[in-house]
């Protein structure tokens, strides 16, 4: 009986060390879990981007000796350059509340992405790249960037200010956690389905929440706007805003 006791008592603390090593690591795990997610999503865009690289193309007509690129997925280029004219021409009036920042504009599936993921937004300096949706919904902002409706498609131009917003860590992924290391004159990148964009960090700010009037385009100015919650931990007191101003436009996504 001596040594059954013994053994359940052994099986006990074993149970308990096992338990308490299992939370001390759970951050960590899953921290590591949740970058290699976001990895795989970023990877497999790459990947199907890279399928879809322009090839350049003989015109089949006798009058224009040139090469010609065709572009994939154009109608779904045509839709959001359209959208970004539009936006801009009325003032983003339908810019006025939580839901308009959610709505996704386009059906994705509709022109052939089922993954819902339009872009990569890369940021060396934070050593940081994530997948780019479309609509700040909870579902978006759980697995990556996602474009604020109601704001310019990622696809650069002028007139545009397509914005951004990312948590400051979400279940143990980093995302925006981070932010603060950006400074004026650092770079990210936008790859879309078409190309790669260059920005340049121009200004930082920190606003309120209800200051939309600081997250509308700029006329004259192609903008990357990267939102998220500041300071960090406190539940969303304010917003912490960097702008990042176009510079350069490279050719193919890779």
């Amino acid at each position: 009986a001596m040594n059954r006791k013994r053994i359940i008592l052994r099986f006990l603390c074993a149970a308990l060390l096992l338990s308490g090593l299992g939370l001390l690591l759970y951050p960590s795990v899953n921290a590591w879990l949740e970058r290699k997610k976001t990895e795989r999503r970023v990877d497999s865009f790459r990947e199907a981007v890279a399928d879809q690289i322009p090839q350049p193309v003989l015109s089949m007509t006798p009058a224009i000796d040139s090469v010609e690129e065709t572009l994939p997925y154009p109608e779904l280029l045509e839709a959001m350059e359209a959208y970004n004219e539009s936006i801009f021409a009325d003032k983003q009036d339908g810019l006025c509340d939580p839901w308009s920042y959610q709505a996704p504009v386009f059906d994705l599936a509709e022109y052939g992405i089922e993954d819902g993921i339009v872009g990569i937004l890369s940021i060396p300096k934070m050593d940081l790249e994530l997948p780019i949706y479309l609509g700040a919904t909870a579902e978006h902002l759980a697995g990556g960037a996602a474009q604020l409706s109601q704001t310019s498609m990622p696809i650069g131009g002028e007139n545009t200010n397509c914005v951004l917003a990312g948590h400051r860590g979400w279940y143990g992924a980093l995302f925006f956690r981070h932010i603060e290391l950006l400074e004026i004159g650092d770079e990210i990148m936008i790859t879309n389905l078409w190309e790669t964009l260059n920005y340049t960090v121009s200004e930082i700010k920190v606003i309120e929440p209800n200051e939309i009037d600081e997250i509308l385009i700029q006329p004259g100015h192609d903008l990357v706007t990267l939102l998220t919650c500041h300071p960090y931990g406190s539940g969303g007191q304010y917003r912490y805003v960097v702008y990042c101003e176009y510079t350069a436009c490279g050719l193919g996504v890779l």
